[in-house]
């Protein structure tokens, strides 16, 4: 029997080296799964949510360079939408076969009949239906190539008369091309970034994730410069091991200490980041930003340059032109107050909490120290975003994946799915905060049915913390922001896996030690300080009237023993950022 279309998928998925597809099967997607299935070389992942499949895949793709996730017709693709859009947002390649009704209902408002084209079109940058089998693999190659050279997302439309009919070869390539050019700027432009860099005597570098592979060259330019170096969430992970001359992060995540550097400098260097937050950037000195999209150049600051180039690329071309600075006392002023925030940053590690009231800093703090040097973090966005970004650290190896770009609740626990399938030898810790692992709660049965040894720390705080601060910081009194949760870790056992309840602060290390210990899947459900706050490294006077506002509110509404738990859980923070 010759091959069909689904099976010629199958192929060409296992050529450009995909080891799994993350799916829910059904109806037009069968064909497909029996492919991989006799494929003997691809495992079909039954999550129990496509979006968990599909940001279980922008994992996987994240560390590893290409993955795929699947959906079936109708409600089955549409679910991997928001997992899309955060892998696209994050630049991550990645394959999605939407597969749809046959072709001859199409355009009848058959049952579950969507438009692929309009509903992936916004977060992909390759976005076809295959109607024939003549098309078929010229599409998949197409597919994979966008996915791949513009890293980003790309979909494939597969209706589910055309995954079996039988396979026609094609004239054109197949293969897939990892193309690496070397991206710099012109001898012109370097020159001129150059008499820009010699004619300021106070630097300070910014790095993104664009400079995750120039760790050696940033500090060697820093070395050069006598320059501190920031970064982004991130960028975190690359830029801050092994070196002398970072100062942390800024934006809302951030320590003061970057923002202080950035806007105290002559000239910013902007490395392969496009950092959304614009009102942390400084305002009345130079900057100059470098990325290999040059259409991200000067979206978020007035620039004196913009450049396209790799950063690696463009600083070992431009480091012959530069002067060397000797003066270090702009550097070491930076590194003298870096200090002094991250001696701040331990008052809430040291006072450790109370039951069932524990710091989370601390908690954060204990899991920093206790995990692997080379472990996989995965972050919820919310408050657990905030601990990780501050006390998590770069070991050189460690890696930490999250919502950075499109912040979707709920990714963590997906996340660390698709990383530990990838990556079995490695430690893989999912800090979730209790309103995103409730929100795809069904998907602890696939970590169960595939043994996936995935530690799940809870950072239960009763609330949809981030979004109380949100409330409270314009004048609101947090309204249904509350949480009533389920015993998390009494759901891990029921799912056929080790969980357990942390309510005191003496529990938290011999609780992660064992955890991390386990061989297996492990739920750590750690009850956390519920108006614990994270302070952004600058606080506007708005804010302030804002939160005294929703203060007052609280209080003439009957909840004046709230509002003294917050004030008495965040007095060191409030009054360093006043």
């Amino acid at each position: 029997m010759s091959k069909i279309v689904a099976e010629q998928l199958v192929e060409m998925l296992i050529d450009a080296g995909v080891k799994r597809v993350y799916a829910v099967t059904g109806d037009s997607l069968n064909h497909f799964n029996d492919a991989v299935r006799k494929s003997g070389k691809i495992k079909w992942i039954h999550v129990r949510h496509e979006e968990v499949g599909a940001y279980a895949a922008a994992a996987e793709a994240e560390l590893d360079g290409f993955a795929v996730c699947a959906g079936s017709c109708g409600p089955g693709h549409v679910h991997l939408i928001n997992g899309l859009y955060d892998a696209h947002r994050s630049h991550v390649p990645l394959l999605a076969i939407a597969s749809t009704i046959n072709t001859d209902e199409m355009g009848m408002d058959y049952f579950q009949e969507t438009n692929t084209i309009k509903l992936f079109d916004d977060c992909s940058h390759y976005n076809q239906m295959i109607v024939n089998a003549e098309q078929a693999p010229r599409i998949i190659q197409t597919a994979i190539q966008h996915a791949l050279s513009k890293k980003g997302v790309s979909v494939i439309g597969l209706p589910g008369d055309v995954s079996q009919l039988p396979a026609v070869e094609t004239h054109t390539s197949t293969q897939f091309f990892h193309c690496k050019p070397v991206i710099r700027p012109s001898d012109n432009e370097l020159h001129s970034l150059a008499s820009a860099i010699n004619s300021c005597p106070k630097i300070t570098i910014y790095c993104g994730i664009g400079a995750e592979h120039a760790h050696a060259q940033v500090v060697q330019l820093a070395k050069h410069l006598q320059a501190p170096v920031g970064y982004s969430f991130r960028g975190k992970m690359s830029i801050q091991p092994n070196n002398p001359y970072e100062i942390g992060m800024t934006g809302l995540l951030g320590q003061p200490s970057a923002y202080h550097s950035m806007h105290e400098a002559d000239l910013v260097l902007l490395l392969g980041t496009d950092f959304p937050y614009d009102k942390f950037m400084p305002e009345k000195n130079k900057i100059i930003q470098i990325d290999t999209s040059a259409e991200r150049l000067g979206r978020r600051a007035n620039l004196h340059l913009g450049l396209c180039g790799d950063i690696a690329d463009t600083i070992d071309a431009l480091l012959p032109l530069l002067k060397e600075k000797t003066d270090s006392s702009f550097l070491n002023a930076q590194l003298d107050f870096y200090e002094k925030v991250k001696a701040n940053m331990l008052t809430y590690v040291k006072e450790q909490g109370k039951e069932d009231n524990i710091q989370p800093e601390y908690v954060a703090h204990t899991i920093d120290a206790l995990a692997s040097h080379n472990a996989i973090f995965t972050v919820d966005t919310g408050m657990t975003c905030v601990w990780g970004a501050r006390f998590i650290h770069g070991t050189g190896e460690r890696k930490m994946l999250g919502s950075f770009n499109h912040g979707s609740m709920a990714n963590a626990m997906p996340m660390a799915i698709g990383a530990a399938l990838a990556h079995p030898e490695r430690q893989v810790i999912a800090m979730c905060g209790d309103g995103g692992l409730s929100m795809l709660l069904g998907d602890l049965a696939t970590i169960q049915q595939y043994q996936i040894p995935v530690k799940i720390i809870v950072f239960n705080n009763r609330a949809l913390g981030m979004v109380k601060v949100e409330m409270q910081v314009i004048g609101l009194p947090d309204n249904e922001t509350d949480m009533v949760n389920p015993d998390f870790s009494r759901i891990a056992q029921a799912m056929g896996f080790q969980g357990l309840n942390v309510h005191s602060p003496e529990e938290v290390e011999p609780a992660l030690k064992q955890a991390f210990t386990h061989p297996g899947p492990f739920l750590l459900n750690i009850f956390t300080n519920p108006n614990a706050l994270a302070m952004p490294p600058k606080v506007e006077f708005a804010q302030v009237v804002g939160m005294a506002k929703s203060m007052t509110k609280l209080m003439l509404g009957g909840k004046m023993e709230e509002v003294l738990d917050t004030i008495k859980s965040n007095y060191k923070h409030l009054k360093e950022s006043l």
